[in-house]
């Protein structure tokens, strides 16, 4: 099972992002309670499988997941007769691992969870732990960081729901085997989303001859094959372009999704240098440092900044196909004679510090250790050096670049001018009034259901603390940099009209370099769609973003940091 949860840059940039994951702030259950109830309608990949064994050894297997072409999860299962333990591993999203006791009647009574930093090794510290307990009238959920106090939330809740982790195949299976269990062709349970006090998704069940299963959750169906014994032998999820593959025995632990290639294509004008760069902090950051060649004199740099949650160099998404717009940024700058330091955020790939009480001011400390890093750089002209943010990158960007006069241009990328409370608050009703499974005449009560939920879990975090209450706005009054606003049209994120607030302000303050423009029919992602609604990401086909965007972005960078073509 599949659930896209967004993010807002305000999630890729305060909380509602690109169709993003948890927030940075790593509080990968509280924070993004609301947004994954109000999109339960995108239920993605519900599957199905088999019963824990009666007896004998354990069985290991795996299920790969697959989106158009790119693995982007896989999902180790070690099956006993009272237990199912799994590891998922999703490219570019935090790792967990969880354990979930069985009962013969096909009851799960609890679950405990682990959540570490994506790309984290395998002797690496957890970032959060909890535990779901699941009664016959309530549920409860405690998750807290590691060292923390942790936060319990308990929800009246009948009918002994199975509770599921976004990505888990192995957890899902667990539903047909509680209708195997009830007998008959058809049953129809309730799975229980592990976010906030827990998010209830209906499931229908109906088997399909003995070798086929049909799984519709949130009015959303699923086919699976299946062999005798009810274990899901693969199944495709057609809406998301979603594939699931089942590996057996020795070949299930050998299964890896590989480190990323953030290298250069082959015959590049550029090479691709890995790097990691030093903060006053104490900690180090990986990345990437793309240089143009066969240029003479030192090369102006662009630094890139992502949105909100835990993202790597590239701000790659897996849900939308293709999306790994900073590689895009880098290719095409490279191409145009311009450097690009892009860098894994804390707790990513080989990325350290402090992710647990971080606020978006300390993610704008490492971008200005990139910025350091860059003018150490032999190669690189310490007076042409540029800041390019996306979502709340383009929060960050603005503090970076009011505090260093020698910051050569800002590009400003679906960044907001409002405080993350405004922001948040239409997020949130957007994500519910927008969702097609809640009736017309349920809609109000959901928004209410939804904010409460959000208040009584979701703003303790110190990076959600600090996001609610920033106003941009003064910050940006102090930016004198060049800089250049970009907005997608119909963005449901950061919202369009977002846009002229920032370039007013910036123009009022007395910044003499100020351009603006809104690209119609594109949203928060800057890829094209009509609508813009996040919850509709996952059907986005291509998620690359089309040359009517990047040439106009590349084009004033080449001109605001003088930089010469390629040979």
């Amino acid at each position: 099972m599949y659930i896209p949860i967004p993010q807002s840059r305000a999630n890729h940039g305060g909380p509602g992002g690109t169709g993003k994951r948890q927030p940075k702030a790593a509080a990968v259950i509280a924070p993004w309670a609301a947004i994954a109830a109000a999109l339960a309608i995108v239920a993605a990949a519900m599957l199905l499988s088999r019963p824990a064994r009666a007896q004998g050894a354990p069985e290991r297997y795996a299920f790969v997941i697959v989106k158009g072409t790119d693995t982007i999860a896989v999902e180790r299962v070690t099956r006993e007769r009272t237990s199912t333990q799994g590891n998922i591993v999703a490219r570019g999203s935090p790792g967990i691992s969880y354990v979930a006791e069985l009962r013969e009647h096909g009851a799960v009574p609890s679950l405990t969870f682990r959540v570490f930093g994506a790309g984290a090794g395998a002797d690496a510290l957890p970032l959060q732990t909890g535990a779901m307990r699941i009664g016959t009238d309530s549920v409860s959920v405690e998750a807290g960081t590691v060292g923390g106090t942790p936060q319990r939330v308990t929800t009246a809740m009948k009918g002994e729901p199975i509770p599921f982790i976004n990505l888990s195949f192995a957890l899902g299976e667990l539903m047909l085997r509680r209708a195997r269990l009830a007998g008959g062709t058809s049953y129809t349970g309730k799975f229980l989303l592990l976010a906030g006090a827990g998010v209830p998704l209906d499931a229908r069940v109906e088997f399909i001859g003995g070798d086929s299963a049909l799984l519709t959750v949130a009015g959303v169906a699923h086919r699976f094959a299946i062999d005798s014994t009810g274990s899901i032998r693969g199944g495709r999820i057609a809406a998301q372009d979603i594939t699931v593959t089942r590996v057996s025995g020795a070949a299930a632990t050998k299964i890896s999704l590989g480190r990323p290639d953030y290298g250069a294509p082959a015959n590049a004008p550029y090479a691709a240098e890995e790097v990691t760069v030093p903060t006053r902090a104490g900690h180090m950051l990986t990345g990437t440092l793309t240089i143009p060649k066969g240029l003479t004199g030192k090369l102006p740099a662009v630094v890139t900044i992502t949105g909100s949650g835990q993202e790597d160099r590239d701000e790659f998404i897996p849900l939308v196909p293709n999306y790994r717009p900073f590689r895009q940024l880098a290719d095409t700058l490279g191409r145009r004679g311009i450097a690009v330091l892009r860098l894994d955020d804390r707790g990513i790939n080989g990325s350290g510090g402090n992710v647990t009480n971080a606020t978006s001011a300390d993610f704008a400390d490492d971008i200005r250790a990139g910025v350091a890093f860059l003018r150490t750089r032999a190669e690189i002209d310490p007076s042409r050096i540029a800041l390019f943010g996306h979502s709340e990158g383009g929060m960050i960007g603005p503090m970076v670049a009011a505090t260093d006069s020698k910051i050569a241009a800002l590009v400003i990328f679906a960044g907001p001018a409002y405080t993350g409370r405004k922001i948040l608050d239409f997020q949130l009703r957007n994500l519910v009034m927008g969702n097609k499974a809640i009736p017309a005449e349920k809609k109000d009560s959901a928004v209410k259901a939804t904010f409460a939920q959000w208040d009584s879990t979701s703003g303790k975090a110190p990076w959600m603390k600090y996001f609610l209450d920033y106003d941009p706005l003064p910050t940006l009054k102090k930016v004198r940099t060049p800089t250049l606003i970009l907005q997608g049209g119909t963005d449901q994120q950061v919202t369009p009209e977002q846009a002229p607030i920032i370039e007013k302000t910036l123009k009022d303050a007395g910044n003499k370099d100020v351009t603006m423009r809104v690209f119609a029919n594109r949203n928060h992602l800057f890829v094209p769609d009509s609508i813009g609604f996040p919850g509709d990401y996952v059907q986005l086909k291509d998620g690359r973003i089309g040359g009517d965007v990047m040439g106009p972005l590349t084009d004033w960078l080449v001109l605001k940091l003088s930089a010469k073509p390629n040979p």
